[in-house]
């Protein structure tokens, strides 16, 4: 993102109004994130830093991803939900992991696989913050089982010891 003419620039380029809004869950996942990052907040550009919320149903989920930009660090305000991240193969692929309830917090460094899970029985709602204007976001399941043109099912059943079978591309 390019920046504003400074001489065009408002209190607004500074805003955002929304996040008491809870998002959507009624999808597949369960879960609804509203990010605020510079595509929001054109002042955000060269700052730095961005921020989201995250709503769950009860069972909903934020598949893994990676933030290839930024590292994470994230606050439940309401709910139970079970965070993690996988560390990288230098260190044996350790999954780091917690429970989290109101006011707990946890971070995430950059580029790792992380997930999010709602685990109790009533809705979950957290704040995200990253280190990043614009840390971008790469879902494991999507990049792999839905590539355009789709790879080929013998190499990913290879890769993840499955049956040909087992992957589908519906």
């Amino acid at each position: 993102m390019l920046c504003k003419d400074p001489k065009l620039v408002t209190s607004n380029d500074f805003y955002f109004s929304g996040l008491n809004t809870p998002g959507n869950t009624n999808n597949r996942l369960g879960s609804s994130v509203t990010n605020v990052d510079v595509r929001r907040i054109p002042g955000l550009n060269t700052l730095g830093v961005a921020i989201s919320r995250f709503d769950f149903a009860p069972g909903g989920q934020i598949p893994p991803h990676i933030h290839p930009r930024a590292s994470q660090m994230i606050l439940v305000l309401e709910g139970t939900l079970l965070v993690g991240f996988v560390s990288s193969n230098d260190y044996n692929s350790t999954l780091f992991s917690k429970v989290l309830y109101p006011g707990d917090v946890f971070a995430f460094p950059v580029g790792l696989v992380q997930c999010h899970a709602n685990i109790g029985k009533t809705n979950a709602v957290a704040i995200g913050a990253v280190g990043s204007q614009n840390p971008g976001v790469v879902p494991i399941g999507k990049t792999l089982f839905g590539s355009r043109p789709l790879i080929d099912t013998g190499l990913l059943a290879k890769a993840f010891a499955l049956d040909v079978n087992t992957i589908s591309y519906e």
